[in-house]
C-alpha cells in the first residue's frame, strides 16, 4: 500500500506533517519501508534511534536516507532522563518492535513514560514483543535466568517475556489509553526437522488522550 497524507478536501495543502518515531530502529526496518511506499509529496517525517552507533551509521548511509525526510540518532532509551532531538508532544506515532524486552525490567516503566511525553494528544504508541511462554523462553537452559521471566542470551544480550497485564500497566501508568492489547499465538512447523514451534507475541496499540 502507498502511504499518503493527502486528503480530498480543499485544505489538503495545509495538512500538518505526520511525524513517526521508530524506537530501536536497527538498520531502518520500519523507516525505509515507509519511505519506499510513500508518495513523493507525502508530508511525513521519520525519526529513528538505536543504542548501536553502527546501526545508526548504516541507516544514514542508506540510499533512501534524506535529512529532509528523516533523522536517525544514537540513544539509550533506558536512561531515566531522556534527551532526544524531538519536541515533546509532537509525534503522531511511536513504534517499538522487539525492543523493550532487551531492557532491564526496572527501567521499563520510566522508559515508556519518557517516550509517551513525545506523543501529541491523539497520537499512537504501537508495540510488539515477546509474550510469556514463547518458544524462545522455553528453550533457555538452567543458569540463563537473571530474574522472573528475564534471561541472558549466549551473546550477552538480555530478553524479557511479557504478559498483557504487564504491558497494560506500563502504558496506563504512562497516561496512555488502551486501543488494542492482544496475544498473538502461532504454530510454526519445520517439516524438514519435524518440529512444531509455538510462538507467543504481545501486540499493543495505546493512545495519548486529548485533554478533557
Amino acid at each position: 500500500a502507498v502511504v499518503s497524507t493527502q486528503s480530498t478536501g480543499e485544505n489538503s495543502s495545509h495538512e500538518e506533517e505526520v511525524k513517526i518515531f521508530e524506537v530501536g530502529c536497527g538498520v531502518g526496518n520500519t523507516i525505509f519501508p515507509i519511505m519506499e511506499h510513500s508518495d513523493e509529496d507525502a508530508k511525513i517525517f521519520l525519526y529513528g534511534c538505536d543504542f548501536s552507533e553502527t546501526a545508526v551509521d548504516i541507516v544514514k548511509s542508506h540510499k533512501l536516507y534524506n535529512k529532509n525526510k528523516c533523522l536517525a540518532f544514537v540513544c539509550d532509551i533506558s536512561e531515566k532522563i531522556l534527551q532526544i532531538p524531538i519536541s515533546e508532544g509532537s509525534l503522531d506515532i511511536i513504534t517499538m518492535i522487539f525492543v523493550l524486552s532487551a531492557l532491564n525490567p526496572e527501567n521499563m516503566g520510566h522508559c515508556i513514560k519518557n517516550l509517551a511525553k513525545y506523543l501529541k494528544p491523539g497520537g499512537y504508541f504501537l508495540f510488539r514483543d515477546y509474550g510469556r511462554y514463547d518458544l524462545a523462553q522455553l528453550r533457555f537452559k538452567n543458569g540463563r535466568c537473571l530474574a522472573d521471566n528475564f534471561y541472558a542470551r549466549g551473546d550477552g544480550t538480555k530478553v524479557y517475556f511479557f504478559t498483557q497485564e504487564e504491558m497494560d500497566k506500563l502504558f496506563t501508568e504512562a497516561g496512555l489509553v488502551k486501543v488494542q492489547n492482544t496475544v498473538d499465538k502461532r504454530l510454526q512447523v519445520n517439516r524438514a526437522r519435524q518440529l512444531k514451534m509455538y510462538r507467543v507475541w504481545i501486540q499493543c496499540k495505546y493512545m495519548k488522550p486529548h485533554s478533557s
